[in-house]
């Protein structure tokens, strides 16, 4: 029998990934972070050790696969409110709901993950330099909701803002993996409440009254990047 095209071994090696990556977010969610090896993962997706670490050299890398999903999920849950709106607290709203309803299916996988993951020297941190793909890509959305808007921003403020807004949905998500409230009801509306301030916030960054303070907030996000470097 002839040898398959490549694109054909390319589509099954990508059903292979998938199908570990999914078994690997079910692990999680049953049996928790710590508790899930990739042996299991294996023996649960029916491929070999040697082949889930093939795909991935370990339990971390499935993290950064999960958050590369996770962004994806975002983006085209967000997309249709950004290709609508056009006033800046309409689109930040909207992508801060669209953030939430993307997780909602991994929030208990979140819960149980959230230990590691909030230690600042795990690689599964979102501050960390393996996260670095995922975090930039999360700001992109903060930084088109805030370009494609409305929005009348101190030019040096409006370079760092999307980095800000991207601090404040992880407020948002971190107050979400403790939410229990049905649907996320009580994050929903935290974002609600909150959105306004922030857009207010944003706006009166314009007035020659507050400058001092827009340039403490520019150089306190300057030194958290020197910082973290």
């Amino acid at each position: 029998m002839a040898a398959p095209p490549p694109d054909g071994r390319a589509a099954r090696g990508e059903q292979t990934r998938q199908l570990i990556v999914d078994t690997a977010l079910d692990l999680f969610r049953r049996q928790g972070y710590e508790g899930t090896t990739m042996r299991a993962i294996a023996q649960e997706a029916g491929v070999s050790v040697g082949n889930a670490y093939y795909y991935f050299d370990s339990k971390d890398h499935l993290v950064q696969a999960f958050y590369a999903r996770s962004q994806d999920e975002h983006e085209a849950a967000a997309r249709p409110v950004l290709d609508r709106e056009r006033t800046f607290e309409a689109r930040l709203l909207g992508v801060l709901r669209a953030r939430v309803d993307s997780m909602q299916a991994y929030h208990e996988f979140a819960a149980s993950f959230f230990r590691t993951a909030a230690d600042p020297d795990s690689p599964l941190s979102p501050f960390s330099d393996a996260s670095a793909e995922a975090r930039e890509r999360s700001i992109g959305i903060y930084a088109e909701a805030l370009h494609g808007s409305d929005a009348k921003v101190p030019p040096l403020l409006r370079e760092r803002l999307p980095e800000l807004l991207w601090l404040y949905s992880m407020g948002v998500i971190l107050y979400w993996v403790h939410d229990r409230s049905a649907g996320a009801a009580k994050t929903h509306r935290l974002v609600e409440r909150t959105v306004p301030v922030v857009v207010r916030l944003v706006h009166l960054s314009r007035y020659r009254v507050l400058r001092g303070v827009v340039d403490d907030v520019v150089g306190l996000v300057d030194d958290l990047r020197g910082g973290a470097r």
